[in-house]
């Protein structure tokens, strides 16, 4: 797989911040955390397995910090062509309409958002100007999943789906994590066009079967691989994937293709818009 691969989870911020904020993710899932998680670490971890491309991000845990962190990932993403941008948002945040325009003139293909981190349940109605802003323009990448709190669960995601059936979702950690159970019971998400999974922070916790049965109950074209950087080493992440048993077209899939045709699509759509 090296020189096709995309990464379509991970997250950078600037070198002046990012030793603190990096040490404040791993104590809030108490984990070690693995690499920098400012830009240039992020693309030498990558290089080690081939990445040509990132999708990066940041979150804001606070209104007043969604411009400042748009601003930042549109920079990184102008200076580094490995860069694939989405921004964030807030559902606090005033204006989400015109912040969703320049989050499209600044450069930026999709939005990141994290409940458990900024504190709002992804069906919350405070939620809903975000997904108006955002239906059939551009996706949003959700931290789905964690079984200490509720905001995140991924059940909320298909009243999502039902209430905004033009929004693309990407539900990251393969649809819940530490909550895939849950993940696998849900046969709503099955066959919606509209919504995506990625691999991050999942594989290295399930067993390798249970993380074939939930690739493929999702559709194999609907699964991205991702590492959650700075969360785990490239080298790590892209192991535990071609550890499964896959076939080398569905790790191919998984890999490179999907991730192509959807950046394509959203990338079409947007000049389209």
């Amino acid at each position: 797989m090296k020189n096709f691969i995309y990464d379509m989870h991970t997250h950078i911020f600037p070198q002046k911040i990012a030793e603190k904020a990096v040490s404040s993710i791993g104590s809030f899932y108490g984990l070690s955390m693995s690499r920098g998680g400012f830009s240039e670490d992020l693309i030498e971890s990558g290089a080690k397995v081939g990445v040509e491309k990132f999708l990066v991000c940041s979150t804001a845990t606070t209104p007043l910090q969604v411009t400042a962190i748009n601003s930042f990932v549109a920079g990184e993403v102008k200076k580094h062509l490995e860069f694939i941008g989405f921004g964030t948002m807030h559902p606090g945040f005033e204006n989400i309409g015109d912040e969703v325009d320049r989050i499209v003139d600044i450069g930026l293909v999709g939005i990141k958002l994290h409940p458990d981190f900024q504190k709002f349940a992804i069906d919350d109605a405070e939620a809903y100007p975000i997904y108006e802003a955002a239906e059939g323009r551009l996706p949003i990448l959700f931290h789905t999943g964690d079984k200490r709190y509720s905001y995140s669960n991924p059940e909320r995601i298909l009243k999502i789906l039902k209430d905004f059936p033009n929004l693309t979702c990407i539900c990251a950690h393969l649809g819940g994590y530490s909550e895939w159970d849950k993940v696998a019971a849900l046969k709503g998400y099955l066959g919606n066009p509209n919504i995506y999974f990625d691999t991050s922070s999942s594989i290295r916790f399930l067993d390798p079967k249970t993380s074939v049965d939930i690739i493929r109950a999702h559709g194999v074209e609907h699964v991205f691989w991702g590492t959650d950087y700075p969360m785990e080493q490239h080298t790590v992440e892209r192991d535990n994937l071609m550890a499964l048993e896959l076939t080398d077209k569905e790790k191919q899939m998984i890999f490179r293709d999907n991730a192509v045709k959807f950046i394509g699509d959203i990338e079409r759509r947007l000049k389209k818009n």
